[in-house]
């Protein structure tokens, strides 16, 4: 039975840069979290399943439509959600106006059904009392969340979320957890973040990107699973690993070989993606 996306023989190339290198990918019902330091290919995999960068190479097929068809590819814009990294919107408009305008460009034109929409993302995000606030004085969990609204708009099958969760606090990034989760019962969700918390607590399967290619799929306790024997708790700093930090309690965190006087820790995910980073994670830190 085929995915209802799946990516072959993926390519993006900016100049001399390949950023996505011969990827494949399948994604079915349910939430799926992609991980991978900056300028991993996160972004732009997210970009080319959303329609709005073409690919070099390779093909894509969403929802039994190929985006590579122009009339297919109208059809899967109607058909998915799309929170980009920056959402660009129209700072004069009210919420309202511009989860309407968006709304007429996905082409739900019967007017009532229409704004019954509007009212229904607006409830989803948490919204309704600022449906009349201007998008400019709007803070910036305010705006994420209206760009999450904006994406809901339709029902879509196919719901592309790109860093979703920055601006959130801790009761609307709970919120916001809660209501993916339950849109991944019904439809594939693709999620990029930095936030290895949110993985470990959403998504049912996560797919680790480094340098346009695929370097882990699996479940969030399978990456944790790869740093097992891994994980170190010592009272003194280590004197020969950089991947290490300092926790609340006092004591140091580290990850590879085992500190002077150390004793073992269980892994989480968060230790199983800097592992499999290798030398990235060590430069980053």
């Amino acid at each position: 039975m085929e995915s209802p996306v799946t990516v072959r023989g993926l390519t993006k190339r900016f100049g001399r840069r390949t950023v996505l290198d011969g990827l494949d990918l399948d994604f079915g019902p349910g939430v799926t979290g992609l991980l991978g330091p900056n300028g991993a290919g996160k972004t732009t995999l997210l970009r080319c399943l959303a329609t709005t960068l073409a690919p070099d190479g390779g093909s894509i097929r969403s929802l039994g439509l190929d985006p590579a068809e122009r009339a297919q590819r109208t059809e899967l814009r109607r058909r998915l959600g799309y929170l980009p990294q920056e959402p660009g919107f129209y700072p004069h408009f009210t919420v309202l106006q511009m989860l309407d305008y968006v709304a007429i460009l996905k082409e739900l034109t019967d007017r009532r059904a229409r704004h019954d929409e509007v009212r229904r993302v607006l409830r989803e995000v948490d919204l309704t009392d600022r449906a009349g606030t201007r998008v400019r004085r709007l803070s910036g969990g305010m705006r994420q969340r209206l760009a999450l609204a904006q994406a809901l708009l339709g029902d879509p099958g196919l719901l592309i979320l790109d860093e979703p969760t920055v601006g959130l606090d801790p009761e609307q990034r709970m919120r916001f957890r809660a209501l993916v989760s339950r849109l991944g019962e019904s439809r594939v969700v693709l999620l990029s973040t930095h936030q290895t918390e949110d993985v470990a607590a959403l998504c049912e399967r996560v797919v680790v990107m480094r340098r346009g290619e695929n370097a882990f799929d699996g479940t969030p306790a399978q990456l944790a699973a790869t740093a097992a024997g891994q994980v170190w708790l010592s009272d003194r700093p280590p004197a020969a690993s950089e991947l290490f930090w300092r926790t609340a309690d006092g004591r140091y965190r580290t990850l590879g070989a085992p500190p002077e006087h150390a004793v073992p820790a269980d892994p989480g995910v968060e230790d199983g993606y800097l592992l499999l980073l290798g030398d990235t994670a060590e430069a980053a830190a």
